[in-house]
């Protein structure tokens, strides 16, 4: 079993986009301003070389972070994917809410891509382990905390 973290496209060329600001720009402007504030004396009552150590630590911090989540990443590209209509790691589904008729439209993503106000939800999530193997014109039932949500699946893209 891989212990690989599934990761959309998009997702992973979101982080290499941070990672590469953080280590071409931040990483720079940081060292030159730990040179700058060492220039000034005495290190120990020096408030601009204590921020900019503290700015390094959080940034190389980031940096091992996103290195870690990349170089475990399983990336995966739903576009060279059989379209099935089976809902997978990736997908972008369409349900309908049995009881209201409202539609509501979720990309099932990897667990840092998620992101419920532009409509990404996480593969672990509940609503998407429901969702996972289901096919169009199924209905799943999801626990909530405010009780339980019926969903017709209306349209499964491999987008």
């Amino acid at each position: 079993m891989s212990n690989k973290t599934p990761m959309t496209v998009a997702g992973a060329a979101e982080l290499q986009k941070e990672l590469e600001h953080l280590t071409r720009v931040m990483r720079p402007q940081i060292i030159a301003a730990i040179a700058e504030a060492r220039a000034h004396g005495d290190l120990k009552e020096n408030a601009e070389y204590h921020a900019a150590k503290e700015q390094q630590s959080f940034v190389e911090t980031r940096i091992q972070e996103l290195e870690g989540k990349l170089s475990n990443a399983q990336v995966i590209d739903i576009t060279k994917m059989p379209h099935t209509g089976r809902i997978i790691f990736g997908v972008t589904v369409q349900l309908i809410n049995v009881d209201t008729d409202e539609k509501i439209r979720y990309h099932i993503v990897g667990e840092d891509e998620a992101n419920i106000k532009i409509g990404k939800i996480s593969v672990n999530s509940p609503l998407a382990r429901a969702l996972i193997g289901k096919e169009e014109g199924d209905t799943v039932e999801v626990n909530t905390p405010s009780g339980v949500l019926s969903y017709e699946i209306d349209e499964v893209l491999y987008v």
